[in-house]
């Protein structure tokens, strides 16, 4: 609690960790289960519920709900849990639920992202670290959305959809299919446009690499996607054509935003 500063006007229930330094400003309400690692900052009118653990530095501003129970009518008051990493920065009217028994009880989300205003993580989520989601983002229960992924404002991903590292999703894209690593999707029902060019260059992708990730994307947009991807992941492929792979074979609920033929 060291050097700790709680308004007069926020209430923080009995049973709530409060690491150094966190500052929790007017009218916020922090519940019983809640942790709050060291220098959290909770702007005002920020509500933090339920059993839900805040990383280490992370920023939340005014009128966020975090912790809130799962928008699920399946949800019957089961204890679930929320995990959000260090050192975010959720903006304004954000909404991040816990996980259900259905869905392994956990929601967690990675380090050093940023929600911008108005968006809405769902139950049983994963989302990696350095994720961005652009204002009034809509992610649904179940998605897994790996590390570096921007999501563009008014978007909406479809419950148990997976978006693979370093994807880019344009602005009003409705996401229903599994997207590739690297991929750049767009369209009022997503489509795939090609690679991230864009975020593989900001991330030190060499040429090279860019070659390989053509050359694969080629291979697959003919013939049976997954009996391609099965052939290719028999020879020597790069590790970023292998990040490809495994996430094309690896489980799903949902079909795959394919390369145009």
């Amino acid at each position: 609690m060291a050097d700790t500063a709680i308004h007069p006007s926020a209430i923080v229930e009995t049973g709530a960790e409060l690491g150094q330094g966190v500052r929790i400003g007017p009218f916020c309400h922090v519940g019983p289960e809640v942790r709050l690692g060291d220098g959290v900052e909770l702007k005002s009118h920020v509500v933090v519920a339920g059993d839900t653990e805040i990383g280490a530095e992370t920023v939340i501003f005014p009128f966020a709900c975090i912790g809130g129970i799962p928008q699920d009518l399946k949800f019957q008051g089961e204890r679930t849990r929320l995990v959000i990493g260090a050192r975010n920065r959720i903006r304004e009217y954000v909404t991040m639920n816990p996980g259900t028994a259905g869905g392994g009880g956990l929601t967690q989300v990675g380090d050093d992202g940023l929600f911008m205003a108005s968006c809405h993580v769902a139950h049983d989520c994963r989302i990696g670290d350095r994720v961005i989601l652009v204002n009034s983002v809509a992610v649904a229960g179940h998605c897994v959305i790996e590390d570096e992924v921007i999501v563009g404002g008014l978007s909406g991903i479809h419950q148990f959809v997976r978006i693979g590292r370093g994807a880019m999703i344009g602005a009003l894209t409705m996401v229903t299919a599994d997207v590739l690593p690297h991929a750049l999707v767009s369209g009022p029902r997503g489509q795939f446009e090609g690679l991230n060019l864009v975020g593989l260059k900001r991330r030190g992708a060499d040429r090279g690499d860019i070659a390989a990730l053509r050359d694969l994307l080629a291979a697959l947009a003919t013939g049976s996607f997954r009996d391609a991807a099965r052939a290719r992941a028999e020879g020597e492929v790069t590790p970023m054509e292998r990040e490809v792979l495994d996430f094309i074979l690896g489980p799903s609920e949902r079909s795959f935003l394919k390369p145009p033929a």
